[in-house]
């Protein structure tokens, strides 16, 4: 049997999702599966995930060519949030479910080897891009590190076998639990003209210095200066969120309108401060947007590693440039060493 379908997904680049074309096409030819596009690893681990899920639920894969093309083709495609697509790409050419469920969504998740739908990190840029499309977003029916997005459409798919029921799942959002004990500001004794210090600081947002000798309580004080700042908004909340979404951080604290606390070891390289790698994650500055990047022991940081960040506290945000193009993260924060 043979067909084609375009399904469409994304792909992430720094906080952002980027609308990808997921096509398939099933030909006349020698039996292969082949995914191309500019692809990483795990994309092409996804002919095998796919190829057991859809074993699994029942399906049955086509004895001929297989050929997915991942559009545009000058766009890196990473991680494996393109199973699901693809799986669904393939099942509508080969007529094997309703060509409708393809229709105005955007589809994303990684496959289990028994059919599930899993959760991928960066859900949140997902949901704002098919947002934007006006598009449903089609997922796992119970994801991490989402939020309420407005005027956003969701499904939810328990596993790949649930194509065929009539209708999609609802999409249960389960806020994060956030069990953490926090630092209080008020929990300091003494220390006046350091605490007052810190909450000039804290109420303009400027940058630190503290210096005095071992168990003075820098650290303690540096903690606990979150706890001083105004909580953050609706916006800053989203915006946070997005980023600790796509670099698979927790997000519950900031559900709770409490604004980061990093604390990067001085061991750090350049490359997980400020952001780096393949593909590309945000960095600790990055992490620390809207709240507090504390630098422990300065002195031992690296100088070279400690000129990344003057750039990005000018102004407000990393840019990081490969090959491909470039990335841009926001890096607004509060500065204490």
């Amino acid at each position: 049997m043979y067909g084609r379908c375009t399904v469409r997904s994304a792909v992430l680049r720094g906080v952002e999702a980027i609308p990808v074309d997921v096509e398939v096409a099933v030909t006349n030819g020698m039996v292969a599966f082949n995914v191309v596009g500019m692809v990483d690893a795990a994309v092409q681990e996804a002919r095998e995930r796919v190829r057991a899920a859809l074993k699994v639920a029942g399906f049955s894969m086509p004895d001929s060519r297989v050929l997915v093309n991942l559009a545009p083709s000058s766009l890196r495609k990473t991680g494996s949030g393109f199973d699901l697509p693809i799986a669904v790409g393939l099942l509508v050419a080969t007529a094997q479910v309703d060509p409708e469920i393809a229709r105005d969504a955007l589809f994303v998740g990684e496959l289990s080897l028994d059919g599930g739908v899993r959760s991928v990190s960066g859900l949140l840029a997902y949901a704002l891009c098919a947002r934007d499309l006006g598009l449903a977003l089609v997922c796992t029916d119970e994801p991490d590190g989402l939020v309420p997005v407005e005027d956003l459409r969701m499904r939810g798919l328990a596993s790949i076998a649930s194509l065929r029921e009539p209708e999609f799942r609802s999409v249960r959002l389960h806020a994060p639990m956030d069990d953490a004990v926090r630092a209080d500001f008020s929990e300091v004794s003494g220390n006046d003209v350091a605490k007052r210090a810190l909450q000039i600081a804290a109420a303009g947002s400027h940058g630190l210095l503290m210096m005095g000798p071992p168990g003075s309580g820098k650290t303690m004080l540096a903690s606990r200066v979150p706890s001083i700042l105004p909580p953050l908004s609706a916006d800053e909340m989203l915006e946070a969120a997005l980023i600790h979404s796509v670099a698979g951080e927790s997000i519950a604290s900031i559900l709770a309108g409490e604004r980061p606390f990093r604390s990067p070891h001085h061991s750090a390289t350049a490359a997980g401060l400020v952001g780096g790698g393949a593909p590309v994650r945000p960095g600790e500055i990055s992490l620390a947007h809207l709240g507090v990047c504390f630098f422990d022991e300065l002195s031992e940081f690296k100088p070279s590693v400690l000129q990344q960040i003057r750039q990005p506290l000018e102004e407000g945000r990393v840019r990081i440039s490969r090959a491909d193009g470039t990335v841009c993260f926001p890096s607004r924060f509060m500065l204490v060493a």
